[in-house]
């Protein structure tokens, strides 16, 4: 398939279906063409298209066309949200239900063109993107001419958003945003209305994505013509620039929960743990049972960096996390398999394991397989929660089989053969916190509020683990295998 430029654009193997989420509000005169121009689109070779449409509560004869328009079309999924409650939360409905390996989103007033798919889904398919953006401003085959203070508008809000992200986006207001699926569905979405553009902007670059530009054509319309968005929402998008600029919001924790195994665990404190082991890493690395945000992220490049997973969704994230990084592979391995940990036997120089082994309910077992990927003379770092005193239900809703204490650590680690080289605490505020609860703690929403502004914090936290005297939640302890062993 040639895109806009005559430029072949081919799948990537592991890309199969491009998932078109349009949320509809009030497009009776636009959906019928809106959804064919869609159906019609040209696509690479051996790509599928999956078209979902969120009724977003219409009153004007939008339902009844879509209902029309699925006679026509039994693949077209159609979806109905019975009271209007905003473009954020249809495009949140679409993207839940949506299956393709590419989530693209696409309005229904003809604004934007279908037939630019080839051109935007290309720097994703060829590897060299996570997210792509259609830019209004780049040099577009053609861009209807219409009102000056709403491109003085869009451009001063694509300014303040990019004082923030640090980016060079020339439109984030842009209708299209295309980016792989594991990231919309592992991103919480919390505006409802136009909000939502500087939001997922500010959460693409938190999550580090690598984020292209490619130029669209644009055949904008008028107030007349049906165009809802007004200066009230300017403000509002003003006001989510500056909220999601501040606060890091990035990953959903209840999709971490169903489908990664404790993927929770090391979001944004993964940055900090990983400047504290630096030091004591090697070239040829083996991360364990690797969160949402592994210590890879920080640690690369390397000339050898294994991740592993136990679930099949928590290896295809990190599979799409890691997808063209050079030295990096991904595998399907339970620390409890020592049958699969004995092809790893003494391959890696230093083996990571961030609070997975209280997971298991014979530990020992997991460290010895984990040693037994270290060479001699590697080390081990391993970061523990801590304080048995402090389990509570929350850990056993995440799975946790236990919490130690130090002297725990250091005899499991003495009995798999291991030299202990240094120990630290991590997170003493949020230590002192959780005493104030002991074993009370469950898994409400409470909890969830103090986790995710233990996220929010994560910088002045680590500056207070440098500072304050005393233990945190966590131990984290490096250990060497004897070199002679």
């Amino acid at each position: 398939m040639d895109d806009a430029r005559g430029q072949v654009v081919k799948a990537a193997a592991d890309i199969r279906k491009v998932s078109v989420v349009m949320p509809v509000y009030n497009e009776r005169y636009t959906v019928t063409d809106a959804v064919r121009e869609v159906l019609a689109a040209p696509l690479p070779d051996g790509l599928e298209l999956e078209l979902i449409v969120v009724d977003d509560g219409s009153t004007d004869g939008t339902r009844e066309k879509l209902e029309q328009l699925q006679g026509e079309h039994p693949t077209l999924k159609i979806l109905h949200q019975e009271t209007n409650r905003g473009k954020g939360a249809a495009v949140r409905r679409g993207i839940r239900e949506a299956t393709g390996q590419v989530i693209l989103i696409q309005d229904a007033d003809l604004e934007y063109d279908p037939r630019e798919y080839p051109r935007l889904l290309r720097p994703i398919l060829e590897g060299n993107a996570d997210v792509v953006y259609g830019s209004r401003f780049l040099s577009g085959e053609y861009r209807r001419v219409l009102f000056f203070w709403h491109s003085v508008a869009n451009r001063l809000l694509t300014t303040l958003s990019n004082m923030f992200t640090d980016l060079n986006l020339s439109d984030m207001e842009t209708c299209y945003k295309v980016a792989k699926s594991y990231l919309w569905k592992s991103m919480p979405i919390r505006c409802r209305r136009f909000g939502l553009e500087p939001e997922i902007t500010a959460k693409f670059t938190r999550r580090g994505c690598r984020i292209y530009e490619v130029p669209i054509s644009y055949r904008g319309r008028s107030y007349a013509e049906g165009k809802k968005i007004t200066w009230w929402d300017g403000v509002k998008a003003l006001f989510a620039i500056i909220f999601f600029g501040l606060v890091d919001d990035a990953h959903d924790y209840e999709y971490a929960r169903t489908h990664i195994r404790q993927a929770w665990r090391g979001l944004k404190e993964s940055r900090g743990l990983a400047e504290a082991v630096r030091r004591w890493v090697g070239e040829s690395i083996l991360e364990v049972e690797a969160g949402l945000n592994p210590l890879a992220r920080y640690l690369l490049p390397r000339e050898q960096y294994l991740l592993t997973g136990t679930g099949r969704r928590h290896v295809e994230y990190l599979q799409n996390l890691f997808w063209s990084a050079g030295h990096v592979e991904v595998r399907r391995l339970d620390p409890q398999d020592d049958e699969g940990w004995s092809r790893l036997e003494e391959r890696f120089d230093t083996v990571i394991s961030i609070q997975s082994i209280e997971e298991y309910r014979d530990d020992i077992a997991v460290l010895r397989n984990l040693v037994k990927a270290l060479a001699p003379g590697g080390r081990l770092i391993l970061a523990v929660s801590a304080h048995p005193n402090l389990y509570s239900d929350w850990d056993r809703s995440l799975g946790r089989q236990r919490r130690y204490r130090p002297q725990d650590v250091l005899a499991r680690l003495k009995e798999t053969g291991l030299e202990v080289q240094a120990t630290w605490w991590v997170n003493k505020i949020g230590y002192a916190a959780r005493r104030l609860y002991g074993a009370r703690l469950g898994p409400g929403r409470f909890t969830r509020l103090m986790r995710r502004v233990n996220e929010w914090m994560s910088g002045p936290l680590r500056a207070a683990d440098r500072i304050l005297p005393g233990k945190g939640l966590v131990l984290v302890t490096v250990a060497a295998k004897p070199a002679d062993s």
